[in-house]
């Protein structure tokens, strides 16, 4: 009976919709999506984010009524109000009456969400950091903007880069990992948790090991048995704290030379998972903190 109501109540909104877009069809845009091109708002107002993205819409000063709960619960982020939601609660969304709902392209109800509002998905990874920024920026109508903050953000990138390898040598190695669910992981070059610009931006150097377990992938699952073969001369662990860290407690943790060396730098992992301006910004700034003070 439930699924019932919704269908009807799915139905009516988007009889509706279809009118209002043909009344106001000169306040829409095409764009041109992973699966072709889509009418959507050429100023939207209530944007719902269903996975990854919210920091994208957050730092083009979009207004969202809707997010994931990943980013809910990211500190980097001023959601306040704004509640989280998901892509099988079709009820709550269109409570929220969005005009435009932004996800993954593994998100469910995708048939379902397109008929409350025009739904556009990306695979993960099928784009660079900065170009699927500016695609979110074209499917917002705020291109110019992107265009000049990566402008920016990869000059000063660089030039941090530089101070840093002048600081540690050129040659030094960077490891990255994190601690989750029970699990330790280690990132390649475009899996976020700043990996994008220690190697990408900065071009610091991974060791060798991690170029053969993770780059490819993105990321690599291991035991901290494994931490002494891919740790380079400094580690960053995207640490999180409600999480099993015991390997920190290990002798086999302690004797890595970076460890006794004082070259680990923790980072709050819920401030590290993605890789949208607001959490670039935060990431620069830590690097340029923890490698140069």
């Amino acid at each position: 009976m439930k699924k019932k109501i919704i269908t009807i109540m799915l139905t009516l909104l988007l009889a509706f919709s279809l009118t209002a877009f043909t009344a106001g069809a000169e306040e829409t845009i095409t764009y041109e999506s992973e699966n072709g091109p889509i009418e959507v708002p050429a100023n939207p107002e209530r944007v719902i984010v269903l996975s990854s993205f919210t920091g994208n819409v957050l730092a083009l000063d979009v207004n969202l009524v809707g997010v994931d709960s990943w980013s809910k619960n990211n500190p980097n982020y001023d959601l306040k109000g704004i509640p989280a939601v998901t892509d099988d609660n079709l009820e709550k969304i269109l409570e929220l009456n969005p005009d435009l709902i932004i996800g993954l392209s593994n998100i469910k109800n995708i048939d379902r969400l397109s008929q409350i509002a025009p739904t556009v998905t990306y695979t993960y990874g099928k784009l660079g950091y900065l170009e699927q920024h500016l695609e979110i920026a074209k499917l917002l109508n705020k291109e110019e903007e992107a265009r000049e903050w990566i402008a920016d953000f990869k000059s000063r990138a660089e030039a941090a880069g530089e101070k840093i390898k002048d600081k540690i040598g050129e040659d030094a190695t960077v490891t990255v990992i994190e601690n989750f669910n029970k699990e330790l992981y280690v990132f390649g070059d475009n899996w976020a948790r700043g990996t994008e610009i220690l190697y990408q931006e900065m071009e610091l150097e991974m060791p060798e090991r991690v170029k053969e377990l993770a780059l490819e992938d993105g990321f690599h699952a291991l035991s901290y048995e494994v931490l002494p073969e891919i740790v380079g001369d400094y580690l960053i662990i995207s640490k999180n704290t409600e999480t099993d860290t015991s390997f920190q407690e290990t002798e086999t943790y302690q004797n890595i030379p970076a460890v006794e060396n004082g070259r680990v730098f923790e980072a709050d992992a819920t401030k590290f998972y993605f890789n949208d301006p607001i959490t670039l910004e935060y990431q620069l700034q830590f690097f340029i903190d923890n490698f140069l003070n």
